[in-house]
């Protein structure tokens, strides 16, 4: 897969899988924003500089994460023929985004046992959050949020395994990229219009959509990696 498509399809994934991040990081979104000092919670001007320095910290996080996950798909693939296990890391990766597709529809809730293995992780990352807050200064923001990329996530999980059929570190950490700035719009939106995003976004027909998309991206993703082997 071109690294453009791979860029632009997790930037998609991250859009539609936006109703799994009001569900996973509503509720910590609003408490950091509601948790901010009052000069900074009087409209979208004193609000911005916080919401900025959470998010690109979280991208980053997620860049990093993605470096790493195509480093190891690398390596794992000089073990064995590239081509080959170029499409079997893509099939894995197709497989993920089809679960995940169901998980955000609400369909299967499979990939909820994935984050709980995540959850070991989080455990030891956690408390260096609860030291930073309350949050008072755009710095305190910056690293909460770089923890924030962390959080056991089973539709950051299943692009970390797209990552690793990416080719690279560099590929890898781009991919991550798309997929975080996908996630921008709705995590944005968050901070300023919590509660009526939250009630849109649980709306049946909404995550049933959005997952439905996801789906469809997983099966092309798939054919492409069926494609490419011998005689298909």
């Amino acid at each position: 897969m071109p690294a453009e498509v791979g860029f632009f399809g997790a930037m998609l994934v991250g859009f539609l899988g936006g109703t799994h991040c009001v569900g996973m990081c509503g509720g910590i979104v609003g408490a950091l924003t509601f948790g901010l000092p009052g000069e900074a919670r009087q409209g979208w001007r004193g609000l911005w500089p916080f919401l900025a320095a959470y998010n690109s910290a979280r991208l980053l996080a997620y860049t990093a994460a993605g470096a790493l996950m195509g480093g190891v798909g690398l390596l794992g693939a000089s073990l064995m023929p590239m081509h080959q296990a170029q499409l079997g890391l893509q099939a894995l990766a197709g497989v993920f985004m089809i679960a995940l597709g169901l998980y955000i529809a609400g369909w299967w809730q499979g990939l909820a046992r994935v984050e709980r293995l995540g959850g070991h992780l989080w455990r030891r990352i956690e408390p260096l959050g609860r030291r930073l807050m309350p949050v008072r200064t755009p710095r305190q923001a910056f690293l909460l949020g770089f923890l924030w990329g962390w959080l056991p996530c089973g539709l950051v999980y299943s692009v970390l395994i797209w990552a690793m059929a990416a080719g690279g570190p560099a590929e890898g950490a781009l991919l991550l990229l798309g997929f975080g700035l996908g996630t921008l719009p709705n995590l944005l939106l968050m901070g300023v219009f919590a509660v009526q995003l939250g009630r849109f976004m649980r709306k049946a027909w909404v995550r049933a959509t959005g997952g439905g998309l996801v789906v469809l991206f997983g099966v092309y993703t798939l054919a492409l990696s069926f494609g490419g082997l011998p005689g298909v």
